[in-house]
């Protein structure tokens, strides 16, 4: 006689398994998945490492060594991009409200984007003198659409622009998620399928210029990448993930990385990272959920993955006030260069502590806490007159 074996399921797909009707449960009875936060971090970092080359701190062999580690760096942009896919999707709520959506969004990236705005906007006035955006361009960055106008893209905080992209995103979601929970794990996987070949359809023809400009920093041509995110945290969320393993995922998004600098700059190079990057995320889900081992779940990574939303938009702001005294393109000895590199990432780090505790939390609580208030508000019953029942009882 046979028995029949069965996978064993992750705590994901226990949970929704034992929710009503088989849905997917709040998002506060969902796993925690903190490798995620510790990719976020790297990310961050790549980023960083990017801007560090462009500014020409390393000169000589110094400079070769950085373009080889950090030339790829805006590939950290597109994680961000899938990663977003992929939490959002793992934390949605299956009742909830779009407008209740959209104002937790606000209230976890509003504060900080307002506040880098406003450092951006006095050093306009102040050393470096940073370009000074018309009223139109300023508001369109404030209000994050400024992508949208590819010569607005880096108004005020350069690195807004994927803001800008995230929060076209966000606009999206409501839909996108309704879509999701109606698709079961082979069309979850024929929309990952679909969203991978949009990439490589508009890296070809970015590559060949079949656009009049650039398209890497266009809201709607980084959609896919954000979709794809959504559709591997659906099959992750079905207990349908069959990629491979976190080891293996990683190596090959690592070999991704170093693909880039053989295709064409800009939005092409997305199509050497995001598939490995599709893989990586849910791979480092899954570890967290069956705790498997997980570098990336490490308490300081964790904690540097919390900061790294901050860190990622102060840092810039970072790099160009330093101009004023380090000059444009220093190319500086390995020493000098290494010891300004490090002051940099030290200032960044401690700017995005600050931002963080005193910005950030505080400012999605007290968002938060009103919108609670409202909820149960609306919630609560209506005491000013007896209700039917209790009136017929009397």
């Amino acid at each position: 006689m046979t028995t029949a074996t069965t996978a064993p399921r992750t705590p994901a797909a226990t949970a929704a398994a034992t929710a009503p009707g088989g849905q997917t449960p709040p998002s506060s009875s969902m796993p925690s998945l903190p490798s995620l936060t510790g990719l976020r971090w790297m990310a961050a970092l790549l980023v960083f490492g990017l801007h560090v080359h462009n500014f020409r701190y390393f000169g000589g062999t110094g400079g070769r060594i950085v373009t080889w580690a950090f030339g790829a760096g805006a590939s950290g942009v597109s994680f961000f991009f899938v990663l977003s896919g992929f939490v959002l999707t793992w934390s949605a709520r299956p009742n909830d409200r779009a407008l209740g959506f959209w104002w937790r969004r606000i209230a976890r990236v509003y504060p900080v984007h307002l506040v880098t705005v406003a450092i951006a906007l006095l050093m306009t006035y102040t050393p470096p003198h940073l370009p000074r955006p018309t009223l139109r361009q300023g508001l369109a960055d404030v209000v994050l659409v400024h992508s949208w106008w590819r010569p607005w893209w880096q108004t005020l905080d350069p690195v807004s622009w994927s803001l800008a992209c995230e929060a076209f995103f966000y606009a999206a979601f409501p839909l996108l998620a309704l879509l999701l929970r109606r698709l079961g794990a082979r069309g979850s996987a024929v929309l990952a399928g679909v969203s991978v070949l949009a990439v490589l359809v508009l890296a070809h023809t970015e590559s060949h210029h079949w656009f009049s400009q650039p398209i890497s920093s266009f809201p709607a041509a980084r959609l896919p990448e954000f979709v794809l995110g959504t559709a591997t945290a659906r099959l992750v969320l079905l207990d349908r993930w069959r990629g491979p393993g976190l080891e293996a995922s990683l190596a090959l998004a690592v070999i991704g990385y170093f693909l880039v600098p053989q295709v064409t700059a800009g939005y092409p190079a997305t199509t050497c990272t995001v598939i490995g990057f599709a893989l990586l995320i849910p791979a480092a889900a899954v570890a967290d959920l069956h705790g498997l081992p997980s570098l990336w779940r490490r308490r300081r990574l964790v904690r540097l993955g919390e900061l790294s939303f901050a860190f990622y938009m102060v840092h810039l702001l970072v790099i160009r006030a330093g101009t004023t005294l380090l000059g444009r393109s220093p190319r500086f000895g390995l020493p000098t260069a290494l010891a300004v590199t490090a002051v940099v990432f030290t200032v960044s780090l401690a700017l995005s502590w600050v931002l963080y505790e005193a910005v950030e939390r505080p400012a999605r609580r007290l968002l938060l806490r009103g919108c609670r208030s409202a909820a149960a508000r609306r919630a609560a019953p209506d005491t000013r007159s007896p209700s039917p029942s209790s009136a017929a009882a009397g």
